[in-house]
């Protein structure tokens, strides 16, 4: 599915702010993995996603993607198979147009024209896929109505709709209260299930990393330190992914408080 083999990235190379982002990365996601990625902060987390999602070049190394080989393709191709959501809930939807519009814009993506009506069919099949998040009586409202929990949901769901082969969720609970935290991360575990998707998922929240996926990955400065999956990390706590932290890097987290959340 994903293949990342040898990659490094520097940012400002040659300059006095040259700093190595990215260490020969190797990493291998099987299709229908679930992949939560954990560290503490500038350990490379969003500029792994931003590497494989093409919003950087790599300074090294190669993605292959369904083995194609993507690593010079340009972030808009990518986009077409490569479904990214973000910790600010207003990223992924437009505020100033209704729901229906917003969900008729993520039924055509990909398309060179406009093919889908919006029209009657169009609306139930809508309010059919918007039952989940609870909002199939509101397709006239405009997005910018709805809270920040509500916008995550939707842009979750447009996310999937548009059929990606791969999902990134870049810390898409990060900005939300605990219940709404809670409801978006049971959509994405309903709708991975339900659109037999692919996803890596950043978090600094090592309970959801623990109890979500099949696999964990943590990385600390630029490189994978740890690759978990299966029984062994059924078996994990977040006490001992602290100690296997500290047992590999002889160093323990640094004071953040987010890395550590358990709620």
């Amino acid at each position: 599915m994903l293949d990342i083999i040898n990659m490094t990235k520097v940012f400002y190379p040659g300059t006095v702010n040259e700093k190595l982002a990215l260490d020969d990365i190797n990493l291998h996601v099987n299709p229908g993995d679930v992949v939560c990625i954990v560290g503490s902060n500038g350990s490379g987390k969003s500029t792994l996603f931003n590497l494989i999602s093409g919003t950087y070049p790599v300074t090294s190394g190669q993605i292959t993607l369904d083995g194609k080989n993507v690593t010079n393709s340009p972030e808009y191709k990518r986009a077409m198979t490569i479904g990214r959501i973000f910790q600010d809930p207003t990223k992924g939807t437009a505020a100033n147009m209704s729901i229906e519009d917003n969900m008729i814009t993520a039924a055509t993506k990909g398309m060179k024209s406009l093919r889908i009506s919006l029209n009657n069919e169009r609306r139930e099949e809508f309010k059919k896929l918007l039952e989940p998040i609870g909002m199939q009586d509101r397709l006239k409202d405009n997005v910018g109505l709805l809270s920040g929990g509500q916008r995550q949901a939707l842009t979750l769901l447009m996310t999937v709709m548009s059929k990606p082969r791969m999902l990134l969720l870049d810390e898409h609970t990060a900005a939300l209260d605990p219940r709404n935290a809670q409801i978006v991360m049971d959509l994405t575990e309903r709708f991975i299930k339900e659109y037999d998707l692919t996803a890596l998922m950043v978090t600094h929240n090592m309970q959801f990393a623990i109890d979500f996926g099949n696999r964990l990955v943590m990385m600390d400065e630029g490189t994978i330190i740890l690759d978990v999956s299966g029984e062994d990390k059924k078996k994990l706590t977040v006490n001992k992914l602290v100690e296997l932290f500290k047992n590999i890097r002889k160093k323990d987290f640094d004071n953040d408080e987010g890395l550590l959340t358990c709620e």
